[in-house]
């Protein structure tokens, strides 16, 4: 704020004074000018007027610096064509010293009529010490801050967390108990084929005369076998071809199969063939026989087999090692893929219930955000003061005032932020020195601080007014609107409202100014609770 606009703002302040309106057809007494601390006076205010006429009397704490603690019903007299109307008040004040209750204002009709100002003398109880028995001031004693329950939150964070975790690791991590068909799987193809043919026996093919099934088992795994460590497409090929196949392995000194091999593995094969496709009749103990030459033939086959160079087992090594590292590969996909459902699921609910745009800033941050749901400070400012709860501490942002000024009034001011901000503050206090009992125009005082906003950046102000009445009944004006703010380091400018709140009481100002940007819910809640939080407290005698 610049010399020049506080100057004119002090200025206007300095000539926004009325003219009185003398009394006419009301009196005005209390039946006691002297009274002990919070002891009640009965405050009278007679009307006469006609029964045309409407009469409005005073409401809210008006008495300041007495307080009101009863306001009594009209009680109405009728004199011949005139009406006699008393209204009474309770009165008291619980601090000692010389007050003047303040001349209070009546309407009748069109007209505005004022009560005479009166004195009162409020004394202490006295205390008969010799009596009363004395003791000494009680030591401080240390306030336990109340504990938040965030602990709480992160437990159940925490144990959320876990459970997912735990979750992952058992059913995608952990490395599970094998099942008999994966313990046998990975057996090498030798022992897998002497296995199966253990569990041919204990089948019961051959008691109940399936001999289709039996042999279809029995070349399964001798053709599965030559699969695996002599032909990649034993299984596929016709029996001819297999055999062929092996007589030329054999040929090519491939394998040191002998011919009787090789027949014994036609023969028996070429049975399968007629018993599976021809349904021809086997005696069981000639199946038995041929179980029996498979087995001898597969032992012929590992014999028959060379040795696996070094490089054979290097790329087998290497093959195990790609297995392990897609299976590896495949587990941290379903890992990530399940960890981004959760979130989008936790997003998705917690966007329902409360809102994207708050799910969002809470995971990204918004200044608004953080002052409205920050540890809030309740002070006083000015004298006399203005109890404000605000989500900072206001600092004392006092003008300097030019000497014919400073000889006029005192002005006291807090502030947070700045126009330019996203939440701007102040609270100001001003106190006339030579009001006398001239009534103070609060909306002209408004005026001058909405110029004050538009010398600061501030365009395009529109403003709508109405009573604004704190918790503790003090009443004033509220004018409030929208205007457009000017942008940090740019020519541009955004949208904000405002509010600002003016009370007068005797010769004292008190003022409070609040802007900021314009669609910030998280603002709207903080200037409803500031608001909600004015109190005016009366000056000290």
């Amino acid at each position: 704020m610049s010399y020049s606009n506080v100057k004119l703002w002090l200025l206007g302040v300095v000539i926004m004074l009325s003219s009185f309106v003398a009394n006419a057809q009301v009196k005005s007494a209390i039946d006691s000018t002297s009274i002990k601390i919070g002891e009640q006076i009965t405050y009278h205010i007679q009307v006469e007027t006609d029964s045309t006429q409407l009469v409005v009397f005073p409401e809210g704490q008006t008495f300041s610096p007495l307080e009101m603690i009863e306001s009594y019903e009209v009680d109405t007299l009728r004199n011949k064509d005139k009406f006699n109307l008393i209204k009474k008040y309770g009165l008291t004040q619980f601090d000692s010293g010389h007050y003047t209750i303040p001349r209070q204002k009546i309407i009748i009709g069109e007209k505005t009529f004022f009560t005479d100002s009166l004195k009162v003398e409020v004394n202490n109880v006295l205390i008969d010490t010799t009596k009363q028995g004395l003791y000494d001031i009680k030591p401080l004693i240390q306030v336990k801050k109340p504990v938040s329950n965030w602990w709480k939150y992160l437990l159940l964070v925490l144990f959320i967390i876990a459970l997912v975790a735990f979750a992952l690791y058992w059913f995608i991590w952990r490395k599970k108990p094998l099942t008999e068909a994966e313990e046998i799987a990975l057996l090498p193809p030798y022992d897998r084929a002497k296995l199966a043919l253990k569990k041919l026996d204990e089948s019961q093919y051959l008691q109940n005369s399936e001999m289709k099934s039996y042999y279809s088992e029995l070349t399964f795994i001798i053709r599965r076998y030559l699969e695996e460590k002599v032909y990649d497409r034993a299984l596929e090929s016709t029996t001819d071809e297999l055999i062929t196949r092996l007589n030329l392995l054999k040929d090519a000194n491939k394998i040191e199969l002998s011919k009787d091999d090789i027949k014994n593995l036609e023969s028996i094969l070429k049975r399968a063939d007629l018993v599976k496709f021809a349904k021809s009749a086997v005696d069981v103990e000639l199946a038995k026989l041929d179980r029996e030459t498979i087995d001898v033939e597969i032992d012929h086959v590992k014999e028959a087999l060379p040795e696996p160079t070094e490089e054979e087992k290097l790329q087998d090594a290497q093959y195990l090692a790609e297995l392990e590292r897609k299976s590896k590969r495949k587990k941290v996909i379903i890992t990530v893929a399940i960890s981004l459902f959760l979130l989008l699921a936790t997003l998705t609910g917690f966007s329902i219930k409360y809102g994207f745009g708050y799910v969002k800033d809470t995971i990204i941050g918004h200044a608004s955000k953080e002052l409205l749901e920050g540890e809030w400070v309740i002070s006083d400012y000015g004298v006399p003061p203005v109890t404000i709860s605000t989500p900072k501490v206001l600092r004392r942002m006092t003008p300097e005032l030019p000497e014919e000024l400073a000889q006029q009034m005192d002005v006291t001011q807090f502030s947070y932020g700045s126009l330019i901000d996203r939440f701007n503050i102040v609270v100001t206090t001003t106190k006339l020195k030579n009001a006398g009992e001239n009534k103070i125009d609060i909306k002209q005082s408004i005026d001058y601080n909405l110029k004050m906003i538009e010398s600061a950046g501030g365009q395009n102000i529109l403003t709508k007014s109405e009573k604004f009445s704190t918790p503790n009944g003090a009443e004033g004006l509220k004018v409030f609107g929208t205007l457009d703010l000017p942008v940090p380091n740019s020519d541009k400018l955004q949208k904000g409202n405002y509010v600002i709140l003016g009370f007068t009481s005797g010769n004292v100002i008190q003022q409070i100014i609040l802007s900021w940007k314009l669609d910030d819910m998280y603002a709207d809640k903080i200037v409803e609770r500031i608001l909600n939080s004015v109190e005016l407290k009366k000056s000290e005698s």
